[in-house]
């Protein structure tokens, strides 16, 4: 009988914040729209873009 740790989540996909590059893993609350996840955290999404224009 093999037994796995449930909080194991080495293999759910992840991606970096475009904000602060911090690498996020995928959550359920992102599962409908985890293409369109591009910020860690809230302060990331509302802080000024990084890139100079």
């Amino acid at each position: 009988m093999t037994t796995t740790f449930k909080g194991n989540k080495s293999h759910l996909p992840s991606k970096l914040c475009q904000q602060c590059g911090k690498a996020m893993t995928w959550r359920k609350a992102w599962a409908n729209n985890w293409e369109q996840v591009k910020y860690c955290s809230e302060r990331c999404r509302r802080a000024p873009s990084k890139g100079t224009s």
